[in-house]
């Protein structure tokens, strides 16, 4: 059966591409306006929530306007902030309390979730306005119309084996056609990040910039948690040039989401951004809330972190981008929920009054989105100078609002990384940061992407695209010492012995292990890994992550 068979096709009035709370804020939005609408939204987890992972406490008005009675019969993990506290680590041993709590890290008010439960909560919300959802179809790619437009998506087939034969099972993926596509694919989007290269959106603007979020859920000794704590460190395990921080988060029932986020500018070639956070876990202000306990879930996810300065144009001919797929997040605050709610209002208010997506973009950059993130434009790249000129930077954005006539220049996070020196090894990084000995769980990567409960059908193509594998048993072994086998934390890619290779060695892709960061597209010095989307339903099941 060649690409040339005729395929099923599905219209609708609008497609949806992404069931985080972007996607499913705009199709509930859509309906309450337009109940007759016919919208659709198709989400490549096998199930809705199951690949959405953030801290996450979210500020809850756009919420309260989409749902004025959410309150009433909340998601199943939510709990008010009660305090907020903001701690540095001078190193392996110490911990100051900082004697106030950054502005925009206040949050009374506020809520902690699971934003995984909180779509899954969203989501009958959605299909009783009439709503339809279809977890584990996967866009593999857009169509066009004639004139270049976007007119919907292509769902993946199933059942296609490593080698591209048919399996017993094979089935042809669906076209879904629409005028008007949304693309809520969140940070790094498959389809949005092709759509931006195809129509220039990010022409004139800033290289977009990331960080890698891992966390983890666990289930702690009865008495040791405060409901309602929210708590953030910086220092270390970072050095004082590199961007990152921990959040610690206590829930009811005796759990605590406790993670780490490494901002993916970052210079040194042998840091591990999954190591690191197991450094962290193991200091003694923190270890003692976690020892004995048991890790309920795990995972990881790419952040969004450019801002204002990098925000591409957020329309096209026939489809638009919101939430994290246009980079949306307010790093200051560590929150885009609320963004990325109030971007699918904006944008279901916006089709209806227009029917099309001309427009768009300065409906988005005429509204409060907009103006909470140049607010804070300077300081994320503030922190390009260090930790303490970053903070004396936030410090100065925060008391002027902003006003600054100045805006900070973000730069390519696969740029950042230097050179390895002769004879530097991972192990003398380390001890220049003063490593512990680890006890806490998991014991290394793979024991980490067991508790994400990923599943990918071995046979099936590699969804991760390398264009020249030779470069990574010379160039970037001898420059980098491979890079990729630290900073991706499910240990997908392995430099492994071969005989039969000039070099005497491969790459090795471990694609089963996945848990769909996209770090590897974002980090990759060479710019030579592309990640795709695998089969549909493929990939991690997060537990109220």
């Amino acid at each position: 059966m060649s690409d040339s068979t005729p395929r099923d096709v599905m219209e609708y009035d609008v497609v949806t591409v992404g069931a985080g709370p972007a996607g499913l804020a705009f199709a509930i939005r859509l309906k309450q306006l337009q109940p007759d609408i016919r919208v659709c939204v198709i989400e490549k987890a096998s199930t809705i929530g199951a690949q959405i992972l953030s801290g996450a406490v979210i500020e809850p008005q756009p919420l309260n306007e989409l749902l004025p009675e959410w309150g009433k019969n909340p998601p199943p993990v939510c709990v008010p902030v009660s305090e907020d506290e903001f701690w540095y680590l001078p190193d392996h041993a110490r911990a100051i309390k900082s004697p106030i709590t950054p502005p925009q890290m206040h949050n009374h008010g506020n809520f902690i979730v699971s934003l995984g439960a909180l779509c899954a909560w969203l989501a009958p919300q959605a299909e009783a306005l009439g709503v339809e959802i279809y977890p584990g179809f996967a866009a593999s790619e857009p169509l066009f119309d004639e004139s270049g437009a976007v007119k919907g998506v292509r769902i993946g087939d199933m059942g296609v084996a490593k080698d591209g034969s048919h399996k017993p099972g094979y089935t042809q993926g669906i076209d879904i056609v629409a005028p008007i596509t949304i693309l809520a694919e969140g940070c790094r989007g498959h389809l949005s990040k092709q759509l931006i290269a195809k129509y220039e959106l990010d022409k004139d603007r800033d290289p977009q910039t990331f960080g890698i979020g891992i966390k983890e859920l666990w289930q702690v000794p009865a008495g040791r948690t405060t409901p309602g704590k929210v708590m953030h460190t910086v220092g270390w395990p970072m050095d004082g040039a590199t961007y990152g921080g921990s959040f610690l988060y206590h829930l009811d029932n005796d759990r605590i989401a406790i993670g780490f986020v490494t901002g993916l500018d970052y210079s040194d070639a042998l840091l591990s951004p999954f190591e690191a956070f197991q450094q962290l876990k193991n200091h003694p202000h923190i270890k003692p809330l976690l020892d004995g306990g048991s890790i309920v879930s795990a995972g990881a996810r790419a952040i969004v972190e450019g801002g204002y300065q990098s925000l591409p144009k957020v329309e096209m001919p026939g489809a638009m981008l919101i939430g994290d797929s246009a980079g949306l997040l307010n790093v200051p605050k560590i929150k885009g929920t609320h963004q990325a709610i109030r971007s699918g209002m904006l944008a279901a208010e916006h089709v209806i009054t227009a029917k099309a997506s001309a427009g768009w973009d300065a409906k988005l950059r005429g509204s409060v989105v907009m103006s909470e993130l140049k607010k804070v434009r300077n300081i994320r790249p503030g922190f390009n100078k260090g930790l303490w000129l970053g903070l004396a930077n936030a410090g100065w954005e925060t008391v002027t609002a902003g006003l600054s006539p100045w805006t900070l220049k973000n730069h390519a996070d696969w740029s950042s990384l230097k050179k390895v020196a002769p004879g530097d090894t991972v192990a003398e990084d380390q001890k220049r940061l003063g490593y512990l000995e680890r006890t806490l769980a998991p014991r290394d990567r793979l024991a980490s992407v067991y508790f994400a409960a990923t599943e990918h059908d071995e046979d099936q193509p590699v969804h991760l695209h390398v264009a020249d594998t030779e470069v990574c048993v010379t160039r970037c072994a001898s420059e980098y010492q491979n890079p990729c086998t630290r900073f991706c934390p499910a240990g997908v890619y392995e430099i492994v012995a071969d005989e039969s290779s000039k070099a005497g060695k491969r790459l090795q892709i471990n694609a089963a292990n996945c848990v769909h960061c996209k770090t590897c597209d974002i980090k990759d010095p060479y710019e030579i890994i592309t990640w795709v989307t695998p089969e549909g339903g493929s990939g991690p099941n997060y537990q109220n992550l």
